[in-house]
């Protein structure tokens, strides 16, 4: 997990664990049918709590971050990283939980103040009359972790604690839902030319161009039917979701490499860990707040 990009380039993904016998598997080498039942299910249930009862949709962001967290920090950990685990995981609560009485700054000043414990962590964790081995890149991992995880999801947080909030998380759902279906199928269908083969061999150009189609139409008729935006809006938001989410993936796509890893975890079958899950809702996240806050 060291040293030249040369090295972390040239070193090939790990095979794909074998499916299960009678199992159909998608390209990608997933068992396709558990990945669609899973998939639906969080959908639906996702739907139901945020038309029903979207405070408690908070809590389930909470509690899904600190999964991911942990499936991130445990394959740092094994790979001789040795972020804090425990000031991130705390501090990654107060990231997102903050955010409701306090909004942004409750965010900011709880991401600042959990740095600050990382790095006082990590210098004097490893016990007396030693100094730290590798603390540089250790703080800086444990950091970087702590913003692409909480403080990513604390604008997910901050786009349903609006007062339409539960109706911008619907469409930002149903946005993301359009985009993999629109680049699953495209991919599948017309996909020949990769887009970044050293990072992500499955990911191609006609792909993109799916999401990008089929995200930016659920974007316009989504703004314009729940949220009774502009349809410009809707096109800005279908394109900028499309652009984030494709960046989220291939930034775990390379984390993963890094590690000579397949999954972040096994808790999603079909899908891998719940990072695996969430790595391009969280920059999307962010996009998504940002067009929201300034557009609509």
């Amino acid at each position: 997990m060291q040293d030249s990009a040369a090295t972390r380039d040239e070193t090939p993904a790990p095979p794909p664990a074998p499916a299960a016998p009678g199992a159909k598997t998608s390209r990608a080498g997933r068992d396709l049918p558990a990945a669609l039942a899973v998939g639906l299910g969080l959908g639906v249930g996702c739907i139901l709590l945020l038309v029903f009862a979207p405070k408690v949709f908070l809590g389930v962001i909470a509690a899904a971050m600190a999964v991911a967290t942990w499936e991130v920090t445990k394959r740092l950990i094994e790979a001789d990283v040795l972020v804090p685990r425990i000031p991130m995981l705390l501090g990654g609560q107060a990231i997102m939980w903050l955010a409701w009485p306090w909004g942004p700054e409750g965010v900011v000043g709880a991401f600042g103040v959990t740095t600050v414990v990382i790095m006082v962590w990590r210098l004097l964790g490893h016990g007396a009359g030693t100094a730290p081995r590798n603390f540089l890149r250790d703080t800086a991992v444990g950091i970087f972790v702590l913003a692409w995880i909480p403080l990513f999801a604390a604008f997910g947080i901050l786009t349903l604690l609006a007062d339409d909030g539960n109706l911008r998380i619907l469409v930002f759902m149903i946005c993301v839902v359009c985009s993999d279906v629109g680049g699953y199928t495209a991919g599948v269908l017309f996909g020949k030319h990769p887009m970044v083969p050293a990072i992500s061999p499955k990911k191609s150009w006609e792909g993109f161009a799916g999401s990008l189609l089929f995200c930016v139409v659920g974007a316009v008729l989504t703004t314009i039917l729940i949220l009774d935006g502009d349809p410009a809006v809707g096109i800005v938001l279908g394109v900028a979701l499309v652009l984030a989410a494709t960046l989220g993936d291939l930034i775990e796509s390379q984390v993963k490499r890094d590690l000579q890893i397949k999954d972040m975890g096994t808790l999603l079958p079909g899908h891998g860990g719940i990072m695996d899950r969430l790595d391009s809702l969280l920059p999307a996240a962010v996009v998504s707040w940002l067009v929201f806050t300034t557009l609509l």
